[in-house]
């Protein structure tokens, strides 16, 4: 395979799923504060509580529409672009996405439609299922993608068939409850819950510092700092939560997040600023014992280097070249029981023999100089993952001192008295965004060279598709998806200007802005004392 058709590939498929991931925490944190208003309103009767859902549930909509439009895209390049991916790992990889498909997405769009549309058709109650319907959709649509994503990166619950010469799967119920992808969903929803509670302080705060629609704004913001404390504490603790089982089955990773090349006596420190170089050696500000604490939850569980895991991969590579060459065997005789016990052994590690089809076709035949440089080959960038997660982290601990003190300030009934707090919420808006690209950049640039964590490589799932054909498709999705996003951000400032009032009438070009909070009349002059 052509490495530039691979890279194209990646890239591509890098750039459509990080443009999707803008609108999917929105989507899941706007979902649950929507609910939450309609279940005040619900409660109360007070018509300011129906008039926050109806705003709040426009920018979800558009928002949503976008969501859907962008994920589409992504679940047709598997076939399109990882045409050997999908062949090889089909058999498990296709089953949630289905089931996401056909059980989480058809019920968040089905009722969707009745939140817009049902307002006047369903009772109060009925109406509040529905919206809480909506989210639940929204969270499940999450769950069955973070299973199929958690699969790639712990293939648990299945096996290499040598009969059909593909992964399939033995247990169904293991790949559901994956330990890495149950830490995911909860750390990744949670991240979402604090984008949207981000968004609504921030489109509250620009209210209130234009003086308008203070009742929506002051209100939004009391949830919205509620919600987004809980959210922003849950990040970090289901963040931690994520890092063990990472820790557990994903050790390269850990390792090149934290730049360590040599494995340390346990507790291993944990580096707060380091500067990672080719060689393994670097310069560092480390904090005794802390990463060992939180990764292995013990004071004498070793873990291991860069180094130390480069010998371990080595030693896989030999023994899946044992596994490859049962299968070539059973190419051509599928009785022979010698080769299937062979396979039955080591196919685990045959995944780590075809990182040697980088460098030759006949890789049974490899050198000891080739095996050693696949194995090089499993030490993912250090540098850009190190900076990132750093990055990450530090906004998840902004956000849990910025929700308490929006708290803090919301619950007293003093927010809107600090400018300074109003325009530190707008400015801070991109921030959520930026660490949940982070994650997904952790996520799968970390996980490199692997498509499926110790069972495919990048580079042997790809499809043979040519350097001309990537570069056009490159330039039509960048090209629609810029066309897609300069629509949602005319809808998003269309509807945020518009307010909580007649917004369906301003939208649909029925009724001018002007008429949505008219001025309040002058008062009349008191009458001359005659």
């Amino acid at each position: 395979m052509d490495q530039t058709v691979v890279d194209l590939s990646r890239l591509q498929f890098a750039a459509t799923a990080m443009y999707h991931f803008l609108f999917v925490p929105l989507t899941l944190g706007l979902s649950f504060m929507m609910a939450i208003m309609e279940s005040v309103y619900v409660m109360t009767g007070r018509e300011i509580w129906r008039k926050m859902t109806l705003f709040w549930g426009t920018l979800f909509g558009i928002n949503f529409a976008m969501g859907v439009a962008t994920g589409i895209v992504m679940e047709f390049q598997f076939g399109m672009n990882w045409s050997y991916y999908s062949h090889y790992v089909g058999d498990v990889f296709g089953a949630p996405l289905a089931i996401e498909g056909l059980m989480a997405f058809f019920l968040e769009a089905t009722f969707i439609g009745l939140f817009f549309f049902g307002w006047d058709k369903l009772s109060k109650v009925g109406h509040l299922v529905v919206t809480w319907l909506v989210a639940l959709g929204a969270n499940l649509s999450a769950l069955w993608i973070l299973v199929a994503n958690g699969w790639m990166q712990f293939p648990v619950g299945s096996t290499f068939n040598p009969d059909t010469m593909r992964m399939e799967v033995t247990n169904f119920m293991e790949v559901i409850f994956n330990p890495v992808a149950q830490a995911k969903f909860v750390h990744t929803v949670s991240a979402g819950y604090v984008t949207g509670a981000v968004f609504v302080l921030g489109i509250s705060a620009i209210f209130l510092l234009q003086k308008k629609h203070r009742d929506l704004a002051i209100r939004s913001m009391v949830v919205a700092s509620s919600f987004g404390l809980a959210a922003a504490l849950s990040v970090v603790v289901l963040g931690d939560e994520s890092g063990y089982v990472a820790t557990e089955h994903q050790k390269m990773k850990i390792a090149a997040l934290e730049a360590m090349y040599h494995t340390e006596e346990a507790p291993a420190g944990l580096s707060i600023v380091a500067f990672p170089r080719a060689d393994g050696t670097v310069w560092e500000l480390k904090v005794p014992w802390v990463l060992g604490l939180i990764t292995t939850r013990s004071f004498d569980t070793q873990l291991p280097g860069i180094d130390d895991l480069v010998v371990h991969a080595e030693q896989r590579i030999r023994d899946g070249l044992v596994a490859y060459e049962a299968v070539e065997v059973l190419k051509t005789d599928r009785q022979n029981e010698e080769a299937r016990a062979a396979i039955a052994e080591t196919w685990p590690d045959l995944g780590y023999a075809l990182l040697l089809k980088q460098y030759r076709t006949d890789i049974e035949n490899a050198t000891d100089a080739e095996i050693a440089q696949a194995a090089l080959d499993t030490v993912p960038d250090v540098w850009p993952l190190f900076w990132t997660f750093r990055l990450m982290v530090a906004i998840g601990f902004f956000y849990i001192a910025f929700f308490a003190l929006a708290f803090w300030k919301a619950s007293r009934g003093t927010i809107e008295k600090h400018k300074w707090f109003l325009y530190a919420a707008v400015v801070t808006l991109p921030l959520p965004w930026l660490a949940a690209e982070a994650g997904w950049l952790i996520a799968e640039y970390g996980r490199q060279p692997w498509a499926i964590e110790g069972v495919l490589p990048t580079f042997y799932a790809a499809s043979g598709l040519t350097v001309l054909d990537l570069v056009l498709s490159i330039t039509f999705y960048v090209a629609i998806y810029t066309t897609l996003l300069v629509i949602m951000v005319i809808l998003m400032v269309k509807a945020i200007k518009a307010g909580p009032k007649d917004y369906l009438a301003i939208l649909n070009g029925e009724a001018e802005p002007e008429e949505v909070e008219p001025k309040a009349m002058p008062k009349p002059s008191a009458a001359p004392a005659e």
